[in-house]
């Protein structure tokens, strides 16, 4: 009851910030008007882009689940990650995408905390890839920035990263922060094994590196075609600004929601409302990019429903009958 009263909670999140939307911040019929007259290479071209992102962000897993010597076929690999996305599309948040990941490769390999540190380390370098992107643009723009809430909220996501960084990899810090398990040795075990799993990284530099480079270019990929959206809905505003803002519409979508929806377009009507661009469209950008999610999603869906375990379909026997009765 919990968990589904806490599912209803973060659908309802969605729900009343997109009715907001719409309702309050939206001009819908002057919305339908440009996204009739949308540039259809453009959109076309994004969601190019898009998919391109998706294999970049697989490849970054596939990297640190070989540098964790975890022996998983790679159709395996590729399977749960296109499963994970479908379960992205109607579960509570990203971090359901990846519980079926990690159900799924678990039933290839007995290294289950090496699955999970594979799943974290994929997750954190994804986040200091964004930091490292929107510092870069940050620096790069920082004289397109008018507003100094925008400057604030960027400065706000770097000691993050140092804080999760430091517990993560210092072993006493994080061993002093298991302590709150110490009444289910189970799971602290579980906690600290996954440390020692993650420490093992350290020794391989390269993996580490390369993980990073990989984030950093597909949160480039995804300010990127939303840069083209952006076109292909008429406007014309400086690639620059897709860089300051999408980590942060990234990081706002995942506050709770259903898979980021109604918080990422609200975040996005805030941030580029501060450089002019209408609140329909600014929406419609983010909601594009959402579409997007669920063509690649239904396709996982698709691959789920034809790769099923031969174990969960019953057939009955050559000379049985259908019912199973014998007689």
């Amino acid at each position: 009851m919990k968990k589904f009263l806490n599912y209803i909670l973060r659908v309802g999140i969605s729900v009343a910030l997109l009715w907001w939307l719409f309702s309050k911040k939206i001009d819908l019929p002057s919305t339908i008007e440009v996204l009739k007259n949308a540039d259809l290479p453009f959109i076309g071209l994004a969601f190019a882009i898009f998919v391109f992102t998706n294999i970049v962000i697989l490849i970054r897993w596939i990297i640190f689940i070989r540098a964790l010597e975890l022996d998983i076929p790679l159709g395996e690999i590729i399977r749960y990650c296109l499963i994970g996305l479908f379960g992205n599309l109607f579960l509570p948040s990203a971090i359901g995408g990846d519980a079926i990941k990690i159900y799924g490769l678990c039933k290839s390999t007995p290294h289950k905390a090496k699955v999970v540190a594979s799943i974290l380390l994929d997750r954190l370098c994804g986040y200091i890839g964004l930091v490292v992107v929107v510092i870069g643009a940050f620096i790069v723009g920082h004289k397109h920035i008018t507003d100094p809430t925008i400057t604030y909220a960027i400065l706000l996501v770097i000691p993050g990263t140092f804080v999760v960084m430091t517990v993560l990899f210092n072993e006493a810090v994080y061993e002093f922060c298991c302590r709150l398990f110490n009444g289910i040795p189970k799971i602290k075990n579980a906690l600290m094994q996954m440390h020692y799993d993650i420490a093992l990284l350290k020794g391989n530099k390269k993996s580490g590196f390369a993980g990073l480079a990989l984030s950093c270019v597909s949160h480039v990929l995804l300010a990127v075609l939303s840069f083209y959206i952006a076109k292909g809905l008429g406007q014309s505003v400086s690639l620059i600004y897709f860089l300051l803002f999408f980590p942060l519409i990234s990081m706002a979508a995942a506050l709770p929601s259903l898979g980021g929806l109604g918080v990422r377009e609200a975040a996005a009507v805030y941030f580029f409302g501060k450089i002019g661009i209408d609140s329909g469209i600014a929406a419609s950008i983010t909601l594009m990019t959402y579409i997007y999610m669920v063509i690649i999603g239904l396709i996982g869906g698709a691959v789920y429903v034809f790769t099923l375990s031969s174990g969960r379909i019953q057939h009955p026997a050559p000379d049985a009958p259908a019912d199973g009765t014998g007689h």
